[in-house]
């Protein structure tokens, strides 16, 4: 034995064997000296003490990356702690191989989106996870994640709240369910307490005269008349034309019209039986139009969906995929329409908002839209109004006249 010291440690020579060197100081703390020459400061120690315990030899660091001083302290510390029944070879090797984010960001994909959630959603959540949280947060331990962290994260995509809010809840769940697992202690979600980004419901109703252009440009593109600003013709996949038609004429989703079936189609009752909506099973109703339109297309005998994927599909070939790019047709026909910046969406808020200034009551736009709860058909509770506000004038202006004739017989 020997005291490690700087000159020690610099002199020790190698002699074409693997040598330790214990310090006289500090019980355990040593030396390793490699037949190669690699010099190593390491930690000895047994497990609960006596020659019973397991054995165990961890590494302090290498000669040169720490200093004899350095490397001393840190024997110490391992040494009071093994003294108070404490392993810190042992939870340094437990952190070593602790889970890190990205073990959680796969576990959950696989075992709870990929087996709970829709196709389309589990789908969008690979690419969040791929695009942003794995970036930020793949490499770092589960048990290392902090809430400043994580706000920290959210805080640099201000300029987009709704993104940042829907990351922030996809990574609240990640952690809760490493709690599950054991990842982390229970109720230590570094999510917690984040406040969300206020987000501004954006709803745009097309107006009679919006979806007069818009019928106009559909119509051009059906009969390849459409022209861009240098009089170019513009090619639209005629199966898009189809999909935004039925949007437009029946409220419903976008995924629901790209993965309409024709085996969902109940003609007889004019509705659709839709397996896999957002809100589950539900019947999509479908008015004289939609109907008309249907039947006016000619698939091939063994077609499966609808709206057809491929060029090649949409020209009248076997559908056996669904249509899947609706984002270049619909930028080309809102542009030639006049209408840019309105979303593909914003065809279901039109829809429903026809139906409420028509007079309709909101549980029946409800039914007709697929909503679940009735508090997300209240949006369009404003504009129900509409008819009420007109009757009211109506009567008021007749009993204004009414009353006019009146006084000018008494006069």
């Amino acid at each position: 034995m020997t005291r490690l010291t700087k000159t020690f440690v610099d002199t020790a020579q190698a002699d074409g064997r693997d040598q330790f060197f214990w310090d006289d100081e500090i019980k355990g703390f040593g030396l390793r000296l490699t037949k190669s020459g690699s010099k190593t400061y390491v930690f000895q120690y047994r497990v609960g003490g006596g020659r019973s315990g397991t054995l165990r030899r961890p590494r302090i660091g290498a000669h040169g990356s720490v200093t004899p001083a350095e490397a001393r302290a840190i024997a110490k510390t391992w040494a009071l702690q093994v003294a108070e029944g404490g392993d810190p070879g042992g939870e340094r090797a437990a952190f070593r191989n602790a889970p890190r984010m990205a073990d959680a960001f796969e576990r959950y994909l696989t075992e709870h989106a990929d087996l709970y959630k829709k196709t389309s959603s589990a789908k969008e959540d690979r690419r969040l996870v791929s695009l942003f949280l794995e970036p930020e947060f793949g490499k770092r331990k589960v048990a290392e994640i902090t809430r400043e962290q994580v706000s920290a994260f959210h805080r640099r995509l201000a300029d987009r709240p709704y993104q940042a809010n829907r990351l922030l809840s996809l990574l609240s769940k990640v952690a809760n369910l490493c709690e599950v697992w054991d990842w982390r202690p229970d109720g230590t979600n570094p999510c917690r307490h984040v406040k969300k980004f206020k987000e501004h419901k954006r709803e745009r109703f097309l107006s009679p005269a919006e979806l007069g252009r818009l019928g106009d440009v559909l119509a051009k593109a059906e009969r390849f008349e459409l022209m861009d600003k240098d009089g170019k013709r513009l090619w639209v996949n005629p199966a898009a034309i189809t999909a935004i038609r039925l949007i437009v004429l029946t409220g419903a989703r976008r995924g629901e019209i790209l993965n309409l079936k024709w085996s969902e189609v109940e003609w007889d009752r004019s509705r659709a039986l839709l397996e896999d909506s957002k809100t589950g099973q539900r019947y999509l109703y479908l008015p004289a139009p939609a109907l008309k339109l249907l039947s006016e297309l000619k698939p091939s005998a063994n077609a499966v969906y609808v709206v057809p994927g491929g060029r090649a599909n949409a020209r009248g070939q076997a559908g056996d995929i669904p249509l899947t790019n609706l984002k270049d047709p619909w930028k080309t026909i809102t542009t030639a329409a006049g209408l840019a910046g309105v979303r593909i969406h914003d065809l279901r808020h039109s829809f429903a908002s026809v139906g409420a200034s028509s007079g309709m009551g909101l549980p029946i736009i409800g039914k007709l839209l697929g909503h679940r709860e009735t508090a997300t058909t209240a949006r369009y509770a404003h504009l129900a109004d509409d008819p009420v506000r007109l009757a009211a004038d109506t009567i008021g202006g007749r009993v204004s006249d009414a009353l006019s004739n009146g006084s000018r017989k008494s006069s």
